[in-house]
């Protein structure tokens, strides 16, 4: 079926032509570009509606003086919109997977990158990177080109879209029981360091609050409330991973760490800075769990095992105890490390 030979297509309409096979295909130009696609029907009234809506996305296309911007220019002004709008972290990870995926095509126009050429990356990464770092790139090429679609109007589709993510395997978290974490408080007590540094403290914070580590270390004395009974989650500048803050009640566990912490502390009283003012846990976690006998648990295991530390965890995710008071997804009155 030769839709690039003029001599085998008709014209049967406004911008709507037939092949010798019956097949119907859409022709026409829209900002210096010119369309030519198969409607993939025989049937001409299906054909004009398929016409029509190929011209309303070749109507999006608006990037005239851009239209010859290449791939790598593209990449740049991608990241630089982002910038402002997404954790450090992600952004890293971002440069990152731009780093892997511009090789592939570098010097190339974006309006001539195809699924030929993004078929050529998919089968030199396949294999060579685990599911979950192809995936990873895969939706950073989606993002690239969607906003070469959608804001810069230089695509009529983004090709990336066809290209299916890879299964990965679903790692199962070992998180410690209650007995084990005990063992574990008490082994790093144990350690004069650890105690004058906090990170003693912080375990056991991270154990009985559930939170994740970058909210944990953002957590000031401002943020607590003995009166109410609650403990106020902003994530600090950064912001929570959802870019929600939320309150978590003081169970009894967590609000007799809280209270024994004030005492010693000067800047608690006057409910001023950081709870918090480190942020490496690792190594005082991985001696501790060394000389109590227990396989290594990191700070997210322990986020984990506090998250799920409600009769209950393994009911649905909805909000079962949401209330003005406890938004945050946990009951009022019980955790595991009782």
């Amino acid at each position: 079926m030769a839709a690039n030979q003029t001599d085998t297509l008709k014209r049967v309409g406004e911008n709507l032509y037939v092949n010798d096979h019956g097949t119907y295909f859409a022709w026409f130009s829209v900002a210096g570009k010119q369309i030519k696609r198969s409607l993939k029907t025989t049937d001409k009234a299906l054909a004009r509606r398929r016409l029509a809506e190929l011209r309303e996305k070749g109507s999006r296309l608006h990037g005239r003086e851009q239209r010859n911007i290449h791939f790598d220019e593209l990449v740049k002004m991608w990241l630089k919109s982002i910038r402002n709008e997404v954790k450090e972290s992600v952004y890293v990870r971002r440069i990152v997977c731009m780093n892997q995926l511009t090789p592939f095509f570098r010097g190339a126009s974006v309006r001539s990158i195809g699924i030929q050429q993004i078929e050529k990356w998919k089968i030199a990464r396949s294999g060579e990177i685990a599911p979950r770092t192809f995936n990873k790139e895969l939706e950073t090429l989606n993002h690239v080109l969607r906003y070469a679609r959608d804001v810069k109007g230089l695509l009529l589709e983004n090709p990336a879209e066809k290209i299916r993510s890879r299964k990965a395997a679903v790692a199962v978290v070992q998180i410690p029981g209650k007995d084990q974490f005990r063992a574990l408080v008490a082994e790093i007590r144990k350690e004069p360091q650890a105690v004058r540094s906090g990170a003693a403290d912080f375990v056991e914070f991270l154990g009985y609050s559930g939170l994740r580590l970058g909210e944990a270390i953002a957590v000031q004395w401002c943020d607590v409330s003995f009166d109410l009974g609650t403990l106020s989650v902003t994530g600090g500048e950064e912001g929570t991973k959802n870019h929600e803050a939320h309150s978590l009640p003081l169970f009894p566990p967590l609000r007799r760490l809280l209270e024994r912490m004030q005492h010693k502390r000067e800047d608690a009283l006057n409910h001023e800075g950081r709870i918090f003012g480190f942020q490496h846990i690792r190594q005082a976690l991985m001696s501790a769990c060394k000389r109590a006998g227990l396989r290594p648990f990191g700070a997210l295991r322990l986020q984990v095992a506090g998250a799920l530390s409600c009769p209950g965890h393994n009911r649905p995710p909805e909000p079962l105890f949401a209330s003005p008071m406890f938004p945050h997804n946990h009951p009022p009155d019980v955790t595991l490390f009782f």
